[in-house]
């Protein structure tokens, strides 16, 4: 992650991945032309990177020349592209290579194209390492193409923010602010999770997704990841993590603009909750905090007993079964609780009281973050 000014940006292309796409293209340009010495045009600023090393891994002879937007002075939208300039060379039937860093709505593009209407050339082609798909709006073609990206703002690689970043040698996206509260709520059996996810759902408008719910409903409906997890638990054996996070990630893009996520159920291990943090960096969003709920042991045997006189639930009727799952949980807790204590997220609460009063105190800690 970097900062450039006030925007935070993360990894997106390698320096290896972005080395890898000119030397496809420069290969496919040498294989086009073959023994005809091209005039490469590198448009400045963002391509100077770019048109550098193109022409260095050029295996034939060619020609480099740089012209410039007068629309980049002083101006930051590619609506204001009035001309380009530095352009001198006799190109009269000559073959023209345009080096774009990047093309996304294509403005520039139609500039440059009706700057070099007039010059007579033989060819004009188009060559940009980044193309952005669904952001471009001309019918002009580009033969030849890098990397196709997302619509989203990256620098580095000659592509700046305000000025900085051209220098990088590898490619950053932009970390987008999601406005997000997203909750691991954890609680032994009998502490009252459940419920208190139910009040804190309606109250913070979130999205409460329970691993157990979510296996139940892939493995009811036999979706492909459903019928993978099933196939390991018939084996007897645990369904890998990222089988669970894949589940977990569908639920999340199915509720792509909720205001935020209760997790229930996971993480477990500090693996899963590395690949937690992972989706929801992908997601620019983060896990804000762990909350437990703490109940005595000896409440919650109480309560477990006194459910399980009405719940029919095997492991709510027999006590030593019932104080081993409570030993399971702490030991997983304990766990996940120094994971999250080290990012100072974790925050324990009484779970003992009223519905009320446990709402009330769970909502004081959510309403500081």
């Amino acid at each position: 992650m970097i900062k450039l000014h006030d925007k935070y940006f993360k990894p997106f292309i390698s320096a290896a991945e972005i080395e890898e796409a000119i030397d496809r293209m420069v290969a496919e340009i040498a294989n086009d032309l073959g023994d005809e010495v091209p005039v490469f045009v590198g448009i400045l600023n963002g391509s100077f990177m770019l048109t550098s090393d193109f022409v260095k891994k050029y295996p034939k002879p060619c020609e480099v020349t740089f012209i410039k937007l007068a629309s980049y002075e002083g101006v930051k939208s590619s609506e204001d592209i009035q001309r380009l300039i530095g352009l001198t060379q006799d190109l009269t039937g000559r073959t023209v290579i345009i080096l774009e860093d990047i093309i996304d709505t294509g403005k520039t593009l139609a500039e440059v194209h009706r700057i070099f209407k007039n010059e007579k050339v033989k060819a004009l082609k188009i060559a940009t390492l980044f193309y952005k798909p669904e952001a471009y709006k001309k019918d002009f073609k580009l033969h030849y193409i890098g990397i196709k990206i997302p619509n989203k703002f990256i620098v580095g690689y000659g592509l700046d923010y305000d000025n900085l970043g051209r220098d990088l040698p590898e490619v950053y996206q932009i970390k987008e602010t999601q406005h997000m509260t997203n909750l691991v709520l954890f609680g032994p059996p009998g502490a009252g999770k459940g419920t208190q996810a139910n009040f804190l759902k309606e109250k913070y408008n979130l999205v409460h997704i329970s691993t157990g719910d979510v296996f139940r409903y892939n493995i009811k409906n036999e979706t492909a990841l459903g019928m993978l997890a099933k196939s390991y638990i018939d084996k007897g054996a645990l369904v890998p993590d990222q089988v669970t996070i894949d589940m977990l990630n569908a639920e999340v893009e199915k509720n792509a603009d909720a205001n935020g996520f209760i997790f229930d159920g996971f993480p477990r291990t500090n693996a899963q909750a590395d690949a937690l943090d992972a989706l929801m960096d992908e997601k620019d969003s983060q896990i804000n905090a762990m909350i437990a709920l703490e109940v005595d042991d000896e409440v919650l045997v109480k309560r477990l007993l006194e459910r399980g006189k009405t719940s029919g639930r095997a492991d709510d009727a027999d006590e030593s079964v019932i104080r081993n799952r409570i030993k399971v949980y702490y030991n997983e807790t304990a766990i996940l609780k120094d994971y999250y204590t080290a990012q100072n997220k974790y925050f324990g609460v009484d779970g003992v009281g009223s519905i009320e009063e446990i709402t009330e105190r769970l909502s004081a800690v959510i309403d500081k973050l």
